[in-house]
């Protein structure tokens, strides 16, 4: 099935993990993707690997006004359309307790995970009501819903996603355009091994007492996991669906 047939789609954080399975999902479905990340190259190697024409590769720091501006120009200028924009761009905290948490860390979690699906939504919202519709997936964190010591600020960051998420759909709705999001659990990705610290085998060792450990099915979320989901709710199975949030997640949640 080409689900995704004549749409134009961005997929920050495309480079790696979920936004590179999701990217590579949609270009298989027909959609033309650009594959945004700030580390060009991984963008441009995911992207490559389709095989297919009709994929982009952008460079593109989702946390910077003039960045997420010049992506969306660029995506129009390539396709003249944009339908979809799925928001995979996100970083890890490692356990940190609130008093030992530096401002600067505090920012960066809070802008690329938050602020940055304040800018594409902006910059992506005009296009989609000219033409009458679209879809924001964005990608938060069963840790928005499920608190964890030493998260303090990725926990807020992705709570504040998801109520972006709803605050979104429900504006959006008399334009047709759905907002939706999806919080993955404990997933098998780059990005995993971030959150804790020590060396090597000491990471491992947690990622299977903390994480793996957690989920109710046992086993870590994969990429592909959390692809399929935002398939679902970017294309037209999901037409009326929207303000939802769909945990991918082993059972973490419940």
């Amino acid at each position: 099935m080409n689900l995704l047939n004549g749409k134009t789609a961005i997929v920050t954080g495309a480079g790696s993990g979920m936004g590179k399975a999701t990217a590579q999902l949609f270009a298989k479905q027909g959609a033309n993707v650009i594959f945004a990340d700030l580390h060009l190259d991984a963008a441009k190697e995911a992207a490559n690997s389709t095989n297919l024409e009709t994929v982009i590769a952008i460079q593109a720091d989702v946390t910077s006004d003039g960045a997420v501006a010049n992506l969306v120009n660029q995506t129009l200028e390539a396709y003249d359309r944009l339908d979809i924009v799925i928001n995979c761009a996100g970083v890890p905290q490692s356990f940190t307790s609130i008093e030992e948490l530096t401002l600067e860390q505090w920012d960066l979690i809070m802008n690329v995970n938050t602020k940055s699906i304040f800018l594409t939504s902006k910059y992506a919202v005009p296009i989609m009501k000219k033409q009458k519709g679209g879809s924001i997936v964005n990608i938060a964190s069963i840790a928005g819903i499920r608190a964890r010591p030493g998260l303090n600020a990725y926990c807020a960051s992705k709570g504040a996603a998801l109520m972006l998420t709803k605050a979104l759909a429900i504006e959006l709705a008399p334009f047709k355009i759905r907002v939706n999001a999806i919080n993955p659990g404990p997933a098998d990705t780059p990005m995993i091994g971030k959150f804790l610290v020590g060396d090597a085998a000491q990471k491992e060792e947690g990622m299977k007492k903390i994480f793996q450990d957690s989920v109710p099915l046992g086993t870590l979320i994969q990429p592909e996991d959390i692809a399929q989901g935002a398939l679902y709710l970017a294309s037209d199975l999901a037409k009326i669906v929207t303000g939802e949030v769909l945990n991918i997640d082993g059972g973490r949640g419940i």
